[in-house]
């Protein structure tokens, strides 16, 4: 094999991601890696590509990449995944991680059981209900009547990365592979943006589904259940945040009274292990 790579690939929640530590192995171009190496059938087969490695500002640093090879700027669930990564190849033997993002700078708490890491949560920072980057709007905020469509209208909150939240009463009638890639690629969005539908359940809980920008339809994400937990708490659904139900599973979303900041919680797991021709 002409120029091996290591690779680990692990998921939250069905959320998969190929991660390699890139103080060990260079890759000169990871949008054509992760474009190539995430396809199904002809690549490993991913919802993209996660390069890690020391930080100078932090414990580690993480750059990710969408399956369509575009760079994002956070994904929750594979920050956990890091922290799980880090911890149980004896990268460190810290349970509180300091993770540099394109975002910002994360903390991730890593929750053992038996020496292994069970879950992890991870501080997001506050979330923000405007920006004039993300936004295509004249003060950066999204009103109902800037975007709707079939009687839906969204609420707008970033992570980092822009999220549309919108909430409905039927979640799995919705034909996400349909408008999701519509809604992303709307005008009103310079960096597109991901798409969550949600409906809140008898039990207090809301069932989410996500169209992820650059990846399309995933089991899980993130930022997209902070977002959706944010938005909740902004329109009266819920109060400090809630438990958020996807395809892939479940997170804990705590939206802090006092700090302002969002924290999810939440499993990170290993799948296999292999080397790749670069």
């Amino acid at each position: 094999m002409k120029n091996p790579i290591h690779f680990t690939k692990m998921h939250g929640l069905g959320n998969d991601y190929i991660y390699v530590n890139a103080d060990e192995y260079n890759i000169p171009d990871p949008s054509a890696a992760a474009l190539k190496w995430s396809r199904s059938h002809l690549g490993i087969g991913s919802d993209g590509l996660v390069l890690i490695s020391r930080s100078d500002v932090a414990d580690f640093r993480m750059r990710m990449f969408n399956a369509d090879g575009s760079e994002g700027k956070m994904c929750g669930n594979a920050s956990r995944c890091i922290a799980k990564y880090v911890y149980e190849k004896g990268l460190t033997d810290k349970t509180s991680i300091k993770l540099e993002t394109a975002s910002g700078i994360k903390t991730l708490e890593i929750h053992l059981k038996q020496c292994k890491v069970e879950e992890v949560t991870v501080d997001m920072g506050m979330p923000q209900l405007s920006s004039k980057t993300q936004l295509a709007t004249e003060d950066g905020t999204l009103d109902h009547s800037d975007l709707s469509w079939d009687g839906h209208s969204g609420t707008f909150v970033s992570m980092g990365n822009p999220h549309l939240v919108v909430f409905t009463d039927d979640v799995m009638g919705i034909e996400l592979e349909k408008i999701g890639p519509v809604i992303e690629k709307h005008e009103i969005f310079p960096e597109g943006t991901n798409v969550e539908f949600a409906q809140k359940l008898e039990d207090g809980s809301l069932r989410m589904r996500v169209w992820e920008r650059g990846s399309g339809i995933t089991m899980a994400c993130g930022t997209g259940a902070c977002a959706t937990a944010v938005a909740a708490c902004k329109t009266g659904l819920c109060k400090g945040g809630a438990l958020i139900r996807m395809d892939g599973g479940e997170l804990k979303i705590r939206w802090d009274a006092e700090d302002g900041h969002v924290y999810m919680t939440g499993p990170a797991e290993f799948v296999f292990e292999g080397d790749i021709e670069l």
